[in-house]
């Protein structure tokens, strides 16, 4: 019988599938859909920087309405302190998700400011999260930061919330750093558990009759992965966390890419909202079924077999391979 658990972030999963962020973990019923069909962990829906501040300007503005002419009239109002509607709805439906599932859930936050991150961050450890996925999502605009101000600003934030947490903080990327290894390598120095590669920005498009810019959500699919197969493949032994493969995976096949680069764990959502949530019990019968055809005892038997310091030609992953693939055509 085969060994399909792993560790990521010092939980003990009973397989490398997890559900990551997204609409699935709205509800409880899904959640628990997720677990009856065979992920190991689910990754909450983002607590957004937005929605904290939105709804921290919305309560400021319902309790300072008529002071004007009423100056005492605060004083016959409860404090609610800061940012204490959305959030704390996504704080209640978390404890519910815990209570319904066996598996670890993880919190995430989605913001680039300390802002309400390092009270959330605790708030989302005392309501039972396993772990917290925290996501730099941010697309710099301003032409007078640099990539390195960017990158500080960054470490600043995580430095925080690390030290906020007793419970293992990951940091979710995007692909757009100008030297990827260093700056995680001083996430990982700043006591980060797991790095997650790499976050979708979902780009925006235009509507040529009512000549708007609008919203486009495009699913991914299996060539996605390249990218963070290739990153993972790189940094693996390198930088001292566990890694997570977000972004194309569809397939056992897809999976086992993920492990065999360095990954500790696949994280998938678009095959899910494709397929149905059945999906996850697909990969995880696929990759059993090669992993017996292949004589693989276990999943750690082959994390890392394929990352660029165990693989015979380690440049396949650099530069020196760019002329390789132009010329294949």
């Amino acid at each position: 019988m085969v060994d399909l658990s792993t560790t990521y972030l010092g939980l003990n999963l009973k397989n490398p599938l997890i559900a990551s962020s997204s609409p699935l973990s709205q509800k409880v019923e899904s959640a628990q859909a997720l677990e009856e069909a065979g992920v190991s962990a689910i990754v909450m829906y983002s607590l957004f920087e937005e929605q904290i501040l939105r709804d921290s300007l919305k309560i400021d503005a319902d309790l300072s309405r008529g002071i004007e002419t009423f100056p005492e009239a605060l004083t016959y109002l409860p404090d609610y302190g800061q940012y204490s509607i959305g959030p704390e709805t996504y704080l209640r439906h978390l404890t519910n998700i815990k209570k319904a599932v066996r598996i670890p859930v993880l919190g995430s936050l989605n913001g680039v400011t300390d802002g309400g991150w390092v009270e959330y961050a605790q708030k989302i450890q005392d309501a039972g999260a396993d772990a917290l996925e925290l996501n730099l999502y941010n697309i710099a605009t301003d032409v007078n930061i640099t990539s390195a101000q960017l990158e500080d600003e960054y470490l600043h934030l995580v430095s925080h919330v690390r030290n906020s947490v007793s419970i293992s903080l990951a940091v979710k990327l995007s692909p757009f750093f100008t030297a990827l290894p260093n700056f995680a390598k001083r996430l990982a120095d700043c006591g980060v558990n797991g790095i997650v590669l790499f976050n979708r920005f979902y780009q925006p498009d235009f509507d040529l009759e009512e000549l708007e810019v609008v919203p486009h959500l495009v699913l991914s699919n299996s060539n996605e992965m390249r990218l963070p197969l290739r990153w993972i493949a790189i940094l693996y032994k390198r930088v001292a966390v566990d890694f997570g493969l977000t972004s194309g995976i569809h397939t056992a096949e897809d999976l086992l890419k993920a492990l065999m680069a360095g990954a500790k764990a696949g994280m998938v959502t678009s095959a899910f909202l494709l397929h149905g949530v059945g999906r996850a019990n697909q990969i995880l019968n696929d990759l059993r079924q090669w992993m017996i055809e292949k004589e693989y005892q276990s999943v750690t038997q082959m994390i890392g077999s394929m990352s660029q310091q165990a693989v015979a030609d380690p440049a396949a992953f650099e530069r020196a391979n760019y002329m390789k693939v132009l010329s294949s055509y």
